[in-house]
């Protein structure tokens, strides 16, 4: 794709790195048959290839307007485009440049930037373990919509006590420990069975995902920075950070990337990222241990179980065919989608709750999806590996959505 920046983007950081990645577009349109909002709306502006042009335009010096932000809004950063482009173009962090430019040039009504400041300033407050608390007390009086935001009260289960010569470090996640903490439970517990110790770091919060992708670039940046400066007297000792949240592992896998013209932090990102693996990579190293900790019970080998792989796994960090797989290896019945197991369930961070009619449909249709898995019998239990997707899918069915990690927690506790 030929560009010509407008004088205001000639040689600034944004506009090289936005005119390195159109210059890989070639106009063939592939991305628009795996993108979901051109799935339900049909509208060229609303896939990646429309988007590319209207954020090539405003870098050439057209002047952005309300459509040209909605256009923006209503993409999921799903990345699937990624994976199906033949080019390579990079559209996820074109987006982010592209976002960042519309935004300043196009004010929001006041509704949405307090809705946006209530999203990425409460979900990162310390008060929101109390309210979580809170509201799944009063969960049974709570208005529908709002229910389906409240996960039901969970324990965290005990935590492994024992020490191991293998260890790791984990990040906890901003809204995880509040919302699901058995999450990370399981995570270390299925880890020590493996003989291998979690680690946390008491300093690490957020991954600056929520921050970064609701256009607070410079917040989501301070706190990735505020993460390196907690994990760094551990570099040396531990062989892995693992992310059992995809959502979180593609952002931190991505540090070395969004920090790489910060002198103080450049290098330190850059082995953060190397360093950074999602749960499912350990699982090859783990599978003898759990394998020979599972023969005394194969009885979880009868339980359906549908997995949804999130988009920040498939496509953020080009991992597919682990999670299902090495359970399988492990006795576990397993099986995807039969159509569309590519395509976004619609939970993407915040989106559900700033788009949620998109977001409702795509739910829907990943659900219908999910329930034929099975053929004619249905999936006992939904499992997927973001807290984001978990919570999402959970509010259009009865049927048990959870980490995967968690099934397999619990099958190691039965045996």
């Amino acid at each position: 794709m030929q560009t010509k920046l407008s004088p205001e983007f000639e040689n600034t950081p944004d506009g090289l790195a936005a005119e390195a990645i159109l210059r890989k577009c070639v106009h063939c349109g592939f991305c628009t048959a795996t993108c979901p909002t051109y799935q339900l709306l049909g509208d060229e502006l609303d896939g990646p290839r429309g988007r590319i042009y209207l954020m090539k335009q405003v870098l050439e010096g057209a002047e952005p307007t309300r459509s040209t932000q909605l256009h923006l809004d209503r993409c999921l950063t799903c990345r699937n485009c990624e994976s199906t482009c033949p080019s390579g173009v990079d559209y996820g962090h074109l987006v982010d440049i592209g976002r960042k430019i519309v935004d300043a040039k196009v004010p929001r009504p006041a509704s949405e930037r307090a809705m946006r400041w209530a999203l990425k300033e409460g979900l990162n407050s310390p008060m929101f373990g109390p309210a979580m608390k809170l509201g799944q007390a009063v969960r049974g009086v709570l208005p529908g919509k709002l229910k389906a935001k409240v996960p039901a009260p969970q324990s965290a289960g005990v935590w492994p006590s024992a020490s191991h010569a293998r260890q790791v470090l984990m990040l906890t996640g901003c809204v995880q420990p509040s919302m699901m903490p058995n999450i990370n439970g399981a995570t270390a517990r299925v880890l020590d069975a493996a003989g291998i110790q979690t680690l946390v770091a008491a300093e690490a919060g957020c991954c600056g995902a929520v921050k970064f992708h609701l256009n607070d670039q410079e917040g989501g940046k301070a706190q990735m920075r505020a993460n390196i400066d907690a994990w760094w007297p551990f570099v040396e000792q531990v062989e892995a950070i693992v992310m059992n949240a995809s959502g979180c592992g593609v952002t931190v896998k991505e540090y070395g990337h969004l920090l790489a013209d910060d002198p103080a932090y450049a290098a330190k990102a850059a082995r953060i990222s190397a360093l950074t693996r999602d749960l499912s990579e350990l699982l090859p190293t783990m599978l003898p241990a759990l394998t020979a900790a599972l023969q005394a019970r194969p009885a979880h080998a009868g339980e359906k179980l549908a997995f949804h792989p999130p988009c920040t796994l498939q496509h953020g960090q080009q991992l597919r065919g682990g999670v299902e797989t090495h359970l399988r290896a492990l006795g576990f019945d397993v099986r995807t989608c039969v159509n569309e197991a590519h395509l976004c369930c619609g939970s993407a961070g915040t989106y559900s709750v700033l788009n949620p009619g998109i977001a409702t449909q795509l739910r829907d249709r990943k659900l219908g999806h999910l329930a034929q898995s099975f053929g004619t019998d249905q999936p006992e239990t939904i499992i997927s590996a973001n807290i984001g997707c978990i919570t999402h899918l959970q509010s259009g069915t009865a049927t048990p959505v959870r980490h995967w990690v968690e099934v397999l927690d619990a099958a190691l506790a039965a045996a």
